[in-house]
């Protein structure tokens, strides 16, 4: 055909009459961000896209999580646990009772025949059974408290919530 050109159109110059043009790469909608053609980040509100400042803090930004940074104790100290304010059992990781080891195996052992350092644990129904036990035996049963109160100071004890009594 005369005065048509074989040569491509240049950048920016529109194709020739008759011309293919080559389609617009529109996404379509519901269409994954990483799917869409010619894009190289995901539309806002699209699955991937996450706005700066929201969900995890920005590289070196304040309160970013990491060794020796906020959040994370310095090396050779444990990290302070609202939920934990008497420290946490490094066998367990249970958190430490409010109550304390010792007053409760002094106790058993000065009073253990009437259940005290259990009733201070909380473990009321093991109490109460010392209490019975040493009435009805006529006081031997006091030696169920004094083992107890024995075994609480050397390998310690729960409360009755199952956390571990404290050593102080």
């Amino acid at each position: 055909m005369p005065g048509m050109s074989t040569n491509p159109p240049g950048p920016g110059q529109p194709p020739p009459h008759g011309g293919e043009q080559q389609p617009h790469s529109q996404p379509t909608y519901g269409q994954p961000a990483y799917e869409q053609p010619g894009y190289g980040q995901p539309a806002y509100g699209q699955p991937g896209y996450q706005q700066p400042g929201y969900g995890q803090p920005a590289y070196g930004q304040p309160g970013q999580a990491g060794y020796g940074q906020a959040g994370y104790p310095p090396p050779g100290q444990q990290a302070y646990d609202p939920g934990a304010p008497y420290g946490v059992d490094p066998k367990t990781g249970k958190p430490y009772s409010s109550k304390s080891k010792i007053v409760a195996g002094i106790l058993q052992l000065l009073l253990g025949g009437f259940g005290a350092g259990r009733f201070y644990t909380g473990h009321t129904g093991m109490a109460v059974g010392m209490l019975v036990v040493t009435l009805v035996t006529c006081g031997l049963g006091a030696i169920w408290g004094l083992i107890d109160g024995i075994l609480i100071l050397v390998q310690g004890g729960t409360d009755s919530q199952g956390y571990p009594l404290r050593d102080s």
